[in-house]
């Protein structure tokens, strides 16, 4: 049995990526390796994933190993070929450069990602029944003290006006990362209440599953 609590834990944003790097395919593996031209990554880099795969499309993932034709994405399945149908998921990818941390969270809160049914019934049934269907969109959203001179807000303002995918990570205490792939939203006003800190939102529109890893 384990546990552990997330006090202590960091979080932060990509502030710079690395020049695209394309891959042509991507095989259908306990471990994913794509397949490209050529590059410059290595092991331990984290790069945000854009893919033919709608499943891998928006993921961050860490390399666990790279050569000049070959990239493996740790712990990234792909062996169902439903999900992943052979001889695809062309892409490319972007390794994030450097982060920058996004200090005095008072509040991390998370919605959405919950599987949705459908009601299924026949002319003979006297009961419906439900089978899955899609999960609801996913939504992080984290609320920080105001502080207009932080390095995160100039990256965080290019990041929403952006209106691209972006990579962000939780670290927390000990040795476990999250990593996720998301559209960034900051608020333009911070929320003024008398008797408390000043207060803006980070929302994070997660566009793929996360990732965790042991550091």
């Amino acid at each position: 049995m384990g546990y552990k609590l997330p006090d202590g834990g960091t979080f932060e944003h990509a502030a710079t990526y690395g020049t695209p790097v394309a891959f042509s395919a991507i095989s259908n593996a306990a471990e994913a390796v794509a397949t490209i031209a050529s590059g410059t990554l290595a092991a331990g880099d984290i790069v945000l994933l854009e893919s033919s795969w709608s499943a891998l499309n928006g993921r961050v993932v860490r390399v666990k190993a790279a050569d000049t034709t070959t990239v493996t994405f740790e712990s990234i399945d792909t062996t169902n070929t439903e999900l992943y149908p052979s001889g695809s998921g062309a892409g490319r990818m972007k390794k994030i450069e450097t982060w920058v941390q996004i200090p005095q969270v008072t509040n991390v809160e998370f919605s959405g990602d919950e599987q949705q049914y459908v009601d299924v019934v026949f002319l003979e049934d006297r009961q419906a029944r439900q089978i899955p269907g899609e999960r609801s969109a996913a939504m992080m959203t984290l609320t920080v003290a105001d502080d207009p001179a932080q390095a995160y807000v100039p990256v965080l303002r290019a990041a929403d006006e952006g209106k691209q995918v972006q990579a962000s990570r939780l670290n927390l205490p000990g040795n476990d990362i999250i990593l996720y792939g998301a559209f960034t939203s900051f608020s333009r006003q911070p929320t003024v209440a008398r008797g408390n800190v000043l207060t803006r939102t980070v929302s994070l529109a997660l566009q793929a599953e996360p990732t965790r890893y042991t550091v």
